[in-house]
């Protein structure tokens, strides 16, 4: 099976099928992808994702403004379920919670996490509930779905070397996405806010997260714990996603 798939007018579309969880358990293939602007798919791409892909439930992480700006594109016309399940609405990062001095990228995702919960909740409980082939994205593919795959993958105690390697993959195609970001009028101004290391996908970032997130939580799941994931939503998230490798 191809974990990086073509699906037209996307540029980091793939899926999280295959990978080793504990328990001698493996994620099952096309059951749950991450994407970047699913806005921009061609109407090849709407035949692939709906035809051979089968994808019944999109979960759009993009703030109300970013809807509003950019619109659901060709899959607006289908009959799959849409979830605009937002991790920040109304804000920018800097005012959402607290820019420490010299912070990173890794400190973004930390700080994703902690003001997120309830939202980031809310996101593992529809997955965990979809009865189909779901996928999830944000503009890029790379941070909030970044920080997504690592809670997901986490919680379903996915190794930490596989976490970053699949954080990492992204800049495979990081150019194409940074260049239509640029070339986007909600986005032109929004890095000069952001770290520096924000253009980037290095392994050490989502290290960083996973030390901070051990650190505070214990565990990806301790987190969705304390978010307020229910015990039989993360079960529910198992037997969707697990099969015996």
């Amino acid at each position: 099976m191809e974990r990086r798939l073509d699906v037209d007018g996307c540029n980091n579309f793939r899926d999280l099928g295959g990978y080793p969880a504990a328990g001698g358990m493996r994620l099952r293939w096309r059951r749950l992808f991450r994407a970047d602007g699913l806005h921009h798919l061609t109407h090849a791409g709407v035949s692939t994702f709906r035809g051979a892909l089968a994808i019944d439930h999109i979960i759009d992480l993009r703030s109300s403004a970013e809807l509003e700006l950019d619109g659901r594109g060709p899959l607006a016309a289908t009959d799959a379920r849409f979830h605009h399940l937002p991790l920040f609405d109304g804000g920018s990062a800097e005012r959402d919670f607290e820019r420490p001095p010299d912070w990173t990228l890794a400190d973004l995702y930390f700080g994703m996490l902690q003001f997120a919960e309830g939202p980031i909740a809310r996101v593992v409980e529809t997955i965990a509930s979809a009865d189909g082939p779901a996928v999830y994205h944000c503009t890029a593919g790379k941070d909030r779905t970044g920080v997504i795959s690592a809670v997901i993958l986490g919680a379903l105690s996915v190794p930490d070397e596989i976490l970053i390697a699949d954080y990492a993959a992204t800049k495979e195609s990081l150019e194409a996405i940074i260049e239509r970001l640029m070339q986007s009028e909600g986005y032109q101004d929004m890095f000069e806010n952001l770290p520096p290391d924000t253009l980037h996908a290095e392994p050490e970032t989502m290290i960083g997260l996973l030390e901070r997130v051990r650190s505070e939580y214990g565990s990806m799941k301790g987190y969705l714990e304390k978010a307020g994931a229910q015990p039989q939503t993360l079960d529910r998230l198992a037997s969707r996603l697990l099969e015996p490798a």
